[in-house]
């Protein structure tokens, strides 16, 4: 396990002109991702498929994602998407002063075009108008997950099988099979509760990967800690299964019951909802025993599949 700053134990091809204006493309959901060469294949409608070269100059040269109209040029026909218009003067292909000219021959085009989603490489086998593919996109369920790792940002994005690989070779996350697990947190000096965020465990379960989180952070004026879990797959697979969490000592017992939530959600959409096992700092440091100076928490959990 790699914390995040804290001293918690677990014992147990971009093109030359975006760098000439600074302008990274919008959508960074393939940048770290392995298929975001594979992903920019075009197929078509059972076998009928749209033209690439079309699609190529459908493609904002600054930003390089997909143009919808209105759609600008300048004097000697280079397009660019609306939004890239707005942050640049020139244009990124023949350097000639932008003006307000519309490519009113590629909008219908674009208008016309019928295209598969963009997500095909992952499983979607969905055709949709140029117009109405950008909104399913937004929502596909093939697209790819970003990487849940809490302990700091990362931008890596994929499909679970390259995530889970993600996890354990570059965040060095521990990886556990089995369904039941234990873990003792240790912190030496528990009267300081900063904002942390911890992923401390993947368990390979039911043939699925569960991430196991752990945060200290404050309530209001209130010092908590708190436990959840994070299913590595959709919203409509998370709700199968179920998990509880418990810690307690000396004749006390918290215990959590719930469904995991998927990482669609973020760590911290998870964390403000609320949706875990929550110990108050006294009760935490009553579990610890002893001179309630170290904090000493065993957690231990299960995760079960739901009956159909």
């Amino acid at each position: 396990m790699a914390p995040g700053g804290s001293n918690y134990q677990d014992i147990g091809d971009s093109r030359s002109v975006c760098s000439d204006y600074g302008i990274a493309p919008e959508s960074a959901e393939f940048k770290n991702s392995p298929f975001r060469k594979s992903a920019a294949v075009i197929g078509g409608k059972h076998g009928a498929g749209s033209n690439s070269a079309v699609h190529e100059l459908l493609e904002c040269p600054v930003c390089m994602n997909p143009m919808y109209p209105p759609i600008h040029q300048c004097p000697n026909g280079h397009t660019l998407c609306v939004k890239c218009k707005s942050k640049v003067h020139v244009c990124p292909i023949c350097r000639h002063e932008l003006g307000n000219i519309r490519c009113l021959a590629l909008e219908k085009i674009a208008v016309s075009l019928e295209l598969p989603c963009r997500y095909q490489i992952f499983g979607c086998q969905d055709i949709f108008t140029y117009h109405t593919r950008l909104r399913h996109e937004q929502n596909c369920r093939f697209r790819p997950y970003n990487c849940p790792y809490a302990g700091s940002e990362c931008a890596v994005t994929g499909d679970i099988q390259y995530l889970v690989t993600h996890l354990k070779d570059d965040h060095k996350v521990d990886m556990h099979d089995g369904c039941t697990f234990n873990h003792r947190y240790v912190k030496s000096n528990p009267q300081e509760v900063e904002n942390a965020t911890w992923m401390l465990t993947v368990f390979n379960c039911f043939g699925h990967q569960f991430c196991l989180h752990f945060e200290a952070f404050n309530l209001g004026l209130a010092p908590v800690y708190m436990a959840f879990l994070r299913f590595m797959g959709n919203d409509d697979d998370a709700k199968r299964f179920s998990y509880s969490l418990e810690v307690g000592g000396f004749g006390r017992k918290l215990t959590w019951q719930g469904v995991p939530r998927s990482i669609r959600d973020g760590h911290k959409t998870v964390r403000d909802s609320l949706d875990g096992l929550i110990i108050q700092r006294s009760m935490a440091l009553f579990f610890s025993g002893g001179d309630r100076k170290e904090l000493k928490l065993k957690v231990a959990g299960r995760i079960w599949r739901e009956p159909l």
